[in-house]
Parts: structure tokens; sequence; C-alpha cells
């Protein structure tokens, strides 16, 4: 290994190697120029920010140790992600090797194919001196596979290339660990948006991938969102921006950062040059434009507006806050509404997604039992842990969310008589709590100002809703709000066919109740989450979802029927008396002709 000579630069300097590809270990080694002279502590990060769970990152450090002008030091383990180096004097030094096989956007992977990297999960922090500037030299695997990798990351080159292995650089610890890596063979592609160059990277085989059109759609959904926020001056809060997708055959996730965004998909959700029908984007295509712009939506609502308890993060322990529902939920409602503006989708499929978000709320009975914000509260808890009763006992701050923030607009723009919208308020908060926000950490704003806010950008009073919908569990009027705007909405579900009200999954012996609704057919016979049914009035299931519908398509709502099951091991027998599907079927509609739907345009006095 190399010594790096850029590490006087720096008080706090990283070296970080793929050393085995194979087994998956990055070699870390970090220098502290000037170290705490009564015994050094080192803590690496329990969660990364925008993933409300604790990960135990430590968990993978295999081993560490230290030294001190070229003699060992020991090494005192705190606690589960905590170290103290012995007292001593000069530089001290860090190695240790950590373990990268999580394929998400979360920590940290390494193969033969590539590398990918958060800096929460392989940077320990040197407490006490998070605020001076940090440097990484990120050096290439000496596997020959590895010889033609690129890098990609927007952390500012401080000695490296663009694109290339070299040393890199942070103002402080918290600017580090909010630029993930990539590292291997990957497609690039750089577009500008209102003068910004923003790269497109995808890794994992895509063949025939029409980058083209993700770099025309991508451009107008970032130009759309930068006008958004700054639509005299359409100044970014960046000076460059990353896309950083790792392409599977089955997956999605995404995870915004300060300039960047980690994302994960289904290779068949990207576009194609091979058959490629003209017009608007298909499902998957569909699903992940959606996801591009809920996480750079992030780049200003919670990077930068942030809960005040974000400001700054104590990533050791877990940060409370009952504001997710506006940071997550009004991202998941703008996401969708920027494809609307930027032109990549019509009012129809604006429809039709939210009103299968409608659908999805009112689907659990957990909606009636937890408000948003204390769903937002105990997401370390209860949404990111979530089980086979989780509709049954918790709601989504995304989704939900993102119906109270249609709510709210609509309310605004019909009280307001159109001259004002939730818009007004995204742009208050971001001139009063996100725009000054970096390079030193800014205010974070409380569910106290939050809620004056409102009052003061709309000039109404808006509490009402605040108690109901946001602290309160009842269920969003959307129909009556719709009314005003000429938009219809209907619930069609089919009360007339036969039904569980349980979820179906797969399994070999026959169908595996995934979830068992409430009040429903199953449960009221005392069937359970994880039963696996094997036969229906003496016919067997064969395990495809399909086939309990097609088995239950013979019967009247209301008929009683034997079901066995087992649970475990044990064959049980049900008695089930049939009930009409509950599961919500809403449809929205232009009711009056010629009337523009609310929010899908900002206000004429904007």
């Amino acid at each position: 290994m190399k010594k790096p000579s850029q590490k006087k630069q720096s008080a706090i300097f990283y070296t970080i190697v793929p050393r085995d590809l194979a087994g998956h270990l990055f070699n870390v080694t970090l220098t502290v120029a000037n170290p705490d002279p009564d015994g050094q502590i080192f803590a690496l990060p329990a969660w990364i920010p925008g993933s409300y769970m604790i990960r135990e990152f430590a968990r993978n450090i295999v081993r560490i140790r230290a030294e001190q002008a070229g003699a060992a030091v020991a090494l005192t383990k705190l606690d589960k992600h905590t170290w103290r180096a012995a007292p001593g004097a000069g530089p001290l030094t860090l190695h240790y090797e950590v373990y990268a096989w999580d394929l998400s956007v979360r920590a940290a992977h390494l193969d033969q194919t590539h590398g990918f990297f958060n800096g929460t999960s392989v940077f320990l922090r040197v407490v006490g001196q998070e605020a001076t500037a940090h440097q990484v030299d990120i050096q290439r695997p000496a596997d020959a596979a590895a010889r033609t990798w690129r890098v990609a990351t927007s952390m500012k080159e401080a000695g490296a290339k663009r694109y290339g292995f070299g040393t890199y650089g942070a103002a402080n610890y918290d600017e580090l660990i909010d630029h993930p890596v990539e590292m291997g063979d990957f497609e690039l592609a750089t577009f500008e948006a209102h003068g910004i160059p923003h790269d497109i990277v995808i890794t994992g085989r895509v063949p025939n991938l029409d980058m083209a059109r993700l770099q025309a759609d991508l451009k107008a959904i970032c130009e759309t969102q930068i006008a958004f926020f700054e639509p005299l001056t359409k100044r970014a809060p960046l000076e460059r921006y990353v896309f950083m997708t790792m392409a599977v055959g089955d997956g999605y996730g995404g995870l915004e950062h300060r300039a960047s965004t980690a994302l994960i998909c289904a290779r068949a959700d990207l576009p194609t040059t091979a058959n490629q029908k003209p017009g608007e984007p298909g499902e998957g295509y569909l699903q992940f434009l959606g996801l591009c712009s809920h996480e750079y939506f992030h780049t200003w609502n919670v990077k930068r507006i942030k809960p005040a308890v974000f400001a700054p993060y104590d990533l050791q322990v877990e940060n409370y806050t009952p504001l997710l529902w506006l940071f997550e939920g009004f991202t998941s409602y703008y996401d969708d509404l920027m494809l609307v503006r930027a032109g990549i989708i019509g009012e129809t499929t604006y429809f039709k997604l939210q009103a299968k978000t409608m659908c999805g709320v009112l689907r659990g009975s957990g909606r009636l039992k937890q408000s948003v914000a204390e769903s937002s509260f105990d997401a370390w808890s209860k949404y990111y842990r979530q089980d086979e009763n989780s509709p049954n006992a918790i709601i989504s701050y995304y989704t939900k969310g993102s119906l109270i923030a249609l709510a709210f607009d609509l309310t605004i723009r019909a009280k307001t008589g159109g001259a004002k919208s939730l818009d007004d308020v995204m742009l208050a908060l971001w001139d009063r709590y996100g725009r000054d926000f970096y390079p030193s950490v800014g205010r974070g704003v409380t569910e106290h100002e939050v809620e004056a806010l409102f009052d003061e950008v709309s000039g109404l009073k808006l509490r009402n809703l605040f108690e109901r919908y946001v602290r309160g569990v009842e269920d969003l009027p959307l129909a009556k709000l719709y009314a005003p705007f000429g938009v219809k909405l209907v619930d069609e579900r089919k009360t007339g066919k036969a039904s569980f009200d349980a979820g179906i999954g797969r399994d070999p012996l026959g169908a595996k109740l995934t979830q068992v609704h409430e009040g429903g057919a199953a449960h009221l016979a005392g069937l359970s989450a994880l039963d696996v049914v094997i036969a229906i009035d003496g016919l067997r299931v064969n395990g495809n979802p399909s086939n309990v519908d097609a088995l239950l398509a013979r019967y009247r709502v209301g008929d009683r029927i034997p079901v066995h099951a087992f649970r475990r091991d044990e064959l049980m027998a049900f008695d089930v008396t049939l009930q009409g599907d509950r599961v919500p079927v809403i449809t929205l509609s232009q009711a009056a002709a010629g009337r523009k739907p609310a929010a899908l345009k900002r206000p004429s006095a904007v």
C-alpha cells in the first residue's frame, strides 16, 4: 500500500482500499495528526441519515488496531461502536477491516463487479474533531479485473481527477459521510440542469439502456425542481449532483444525500432502446423516475430544510421527531407532482398514481390507531421494523403524509381563491430554514414553527387540520376537498366479491397468509398471518395466489366454507364466513370540462 503524500494537508486522513473483492473486505487506515493526549475516542455511526433504524454498522468491523510512532497502541472498546486509544503523543493511526456485503443503499458492498460504500459504514468518527477538514484517499483494487474501474462520487476532488482514484476532501465529518462512493465499470452520462452538471451512473448489466431518454427525463425533472425552489435565479444549492444507480434483477430503494443519491432498481425498470414505445413512460420506468424525483426533492426538503433534532444529527442514538410526515410525506406528494410539471406524465396518469396511494392508505386499520405524527416519532421501532400485523397497527408517514400534503394544498387553494398554495409554504420553509443551512450547520425547524408558518403564509387558521389529520387519526375528506376543483373521487370496491380479506403469498404447500386484516373473514374465523392454507371446501390450494381467487369466485358473500391450513407443522380446520371484498378501488376523474386540476400548476399569484 502506498503512503499518500497528501496526509500532511489534513488533520484527519483516511485511506480506503478494496483489498479482498471475493472476501468483501475494505481496508481502512485513519490517521489523526493531533489526537487527544488523554486518549483519543473513535466511534462509528449506528445509523445513516434518511433511514431511521439503528443499523449497528460497527458489527462489520472485522479487525482493528492502532499505532503511534511505529509502536502498537492499546485500544479499549467502550461500547458496541466506540473505542478509546491509550494516551500518547504524536500522530495516531488506526488500521481496520470492514466487511462489505450489504447490497442496499444504506451500507457497503464489495465484490468482483463493483464497490460501494456510505461513509457511515466505513469512516470512524474522531470524537471532538468532527469540525476539522477530512480527506480520504480512495485506492484502486490490486485485482487485475479492476484495472478499468472508475470512481463516482459527489465529494470534491482534492488531488484526484474526476471519476478517478485518489484523494477527495470534505470540510468536516458530516460532509464526509454525506457523499457515498461507487466504483466499478459503470455506465456514465452527464447533463446540465440550469447550468449545474448532473451525472447518471448505472452499475450492473443493462442491455440496450436508453441513456439519451434517461438524460432528457432527468434533466426535465431536475430543472423543474430547481426552478420551483428558486424561480428567479434558478440556482441549485450545489455545484454538481450524482445519480448513482445499482441495477439488479429485482430491487427498489433510494437514499438521499446533499449532492447525490444512491438508488437501486430492477434493470427492467430502466428505459431500453429495443422496442421503446413513444409517449409516457411505462409502469416500471415511471416508478424509477418517481424515485429519482423523490430523492432529488430531498436535496431541499430534509437535506437542508431539517427537523430541529437533525441539526446536527446524533448518529450514535435514535433522533426522534414527529415531523417525518412533512419531510417524507410532502416529498412523496411532490415527487409525482414534479413529473406532471416537468411534462413527463399527464393528468390521467397522475390521478392514477394518487388513487393508488389513497387505496394503500385506506386498506389497513392501522390508520385509525396511529397518527402520522406518532408514525414519524415511532419510525425507529415500528415503521422500519414492520411485521405481518403492521397494516393493523401503523400508518405510513410517507403515504398518508403525501395525502395530508394534498389536503393542505387543496384547502389553501380553495380558501384563498387560488392566490396561495402549499408551494408558498415550501418556499417559505426553504427561505427561512434551508437556503443558508450549509456550509455550517444551520437551524432546523420545530413542529410549533411548522404550524405557525402554515398559518402565516396562507393567511388561514389551519389548526383544525393539524389536530384531526396530523395529530389525529381521522380519514381525510379528499372527495370533499377535491370537489371545488372539478375532480370527482369514487370508491368502486367490489363489495359483492367473496374474500378472505387477507394477503396471499406463495408457499410450497399452498397459499401463505402474509397478512390477516383486522375484522375480515379470515380474522373472524381464527386464521392467522403465516398460516398456510392447503384446502378450501375440500379442494386443494396450489400455492398460486390467483388460485385462491379462482376458488372463492364460486361462492357468494355470506357463504360459510371449511378451510384447512397448517400453522407451523399442525393441521387446523376453520369455518370461514366469506365477506365482501374490502379492498378500496379509488378512481379520480375530471368532472368539470375545461378546469385545470388543482396543484398541477402553481397559482398565478406565485
